[in-house]
């Protein structure tokens, strides 16, 4: 599991001269081993610090809580990577999860000089010091953000799990789009929809991120609440799931009836916007030349321009590079994998947003969530 990650980062490392290395990024863990901690309610306190990531020669070492030991079966098979496990929760004994990591982090650390990266905004201090009782003579270089770059070109492996992803995604909007959402509350609609997701995956799925009602003033995003959808409204429901530690994203705008001229001419003209985009999309295009073809786009059709991104790229994160923003000068790449999303907002009184998934391809964009996004 992610072995081409693990290559592509040891020729980098190696090219640094880094001989040596912590990592504790919880999006650097994920792309390099491909775990993602199963529980959905956060950081396991039983575990006294983050899964770590230990790289030397080639060979990463994974540290992580007992209690997760089964997540991390795939990648402990690899020739280039292994598994410790430290003890969590416990009744035979005081709880001392960062005691148990400690000694773990010591064991594979070993002794020697050379040049020694960290991720030194996410290992704590406590493990930074461990390293560096263990490693005095080492010569020690801050190494955030150094992987983020290669994460930009999905592998297969990690296609294959975005594909999923947006396949739940799209479950997610159907049934939003075969019910009759008049006279429910956003809660009720995300209810069901968060039901569709969980039993087509057959697991526990975390789902994001909004379901507003036009009339709300603020209508370009946000958590659902207890507002009544009212026959003639609209409703934005954009939905991001996280399946093996990847995440989704797509949007449509749904509504409770039939569609008003004014919401159907702003429909169009969204829809229209998200296919230049996606039109646009090829190795060599530049970010913000497709934001700005999207923004000039919706303000010729006499539309205010939303005020958030055109689009950003997606894997380990719901946002990662390249962000399609107006100061983007960044040049998408074959393998890239991005989302468009234009939108109309008119504050308390209509609202649309739809958005797409793509993948860079050598000729073009191959559009990868599948969900209806036309008018009723």
């Amino acid at each position: 599991m992610h072995q081409e990650q693990r290559q592509q980062a040891h020729a980098y490392l190696q090219a640094k001269g880094v001989e040596r290395a912590l990592f504790a990024n919880p999006y650097t863990v994920k792309w390099l081993t491909g775990f993602a901690p199963p529980v959905q309610v956060g950081f396991n306190f039983f575990a006294g610090g983050p899964p770590l990531v230990w790289y030397e020669a080639g060979h990463f070492t994974l540290l992580v809580v007992d209690a997760y030991a089964a997540d991390t079966a795939a990648f402990d098979e690899q020739v280039d990577g292994a598994v410790i496990t430290h003890l969590g929760y416990t009744i035979e004994q005081p709880l001392a999860g960062a005691d148990h990591l400690t000694r773990a982090l010591r064991q594979v650390i070993g002794g020697g000089s050379g040049r020694v990266g960290l991720e030194q905004r996410d290992v704590p201090v406590y493990f930074q010091s461990v390293v560096h009782d263990a490693l005095g003579a080492a010569d020690f270089v801050a190494v955030d953000g150094w992987l983020e770059p290669l994460r930009l070109v999905k592998t297969a492996e990690e296609l294959a799990k975005l594909r999923e992803n947006f396949a739940l995604t799209d479950v997610g909007h159907a049934a939003v789009r075969y019910s009759s959402i008049a006279g429910k509350r956003e809660i009720d609609v995300w209810a069901e929809i968060h039901s569709a997701i969980q039993q087509a995956a057959g697991r526990r799925v975390p789902l994001g991120n909004d379901c507003v009602v036009s009339y709300r003033e603020n209508n370009i995003g946000g958590w659902p609440l207890d507002y009544e959808i009212r026959p003639g409204d609209s409703l934005i429901v954009d939905l991001s799931t996280i399946l093996y530690g990847y995440w989704s994203d797509s949007c449509a705008t749904y509504y409770a009836g039939e569609p008003t001229p004014q919401q159907a001419a702003m429909h169009r003209t969204a829809l229209q916007a998200l296919e230049l985009g996606i039109s646009l999309v090829r190795p060599g295009a530049v970010a913000r030349e497709i934001d700005q073809a999207l923004r000039q786009f919706i303000a010729a059709a006499g539309y205010p321009v939303y005020p958030h991104h055109s689009g950003h790229g997606i894997g380990v994160i719901g946002h990662e590079a390249p962000r399609i923003v107006p100061y983007n000068d960044e040049v998408l790449q074959a393998g890239m994998v991005i989302m468009l999303e234009p939108g109309i907002y008119l504050p308390g009184q209509a609202a649309v947003r739809v958005e797409d998934a793509l993948l860079v391809t050598a000729d073009g964009a191959e559009v990868l969530t599948k969900h209806d996004k036309s008018l009723p």
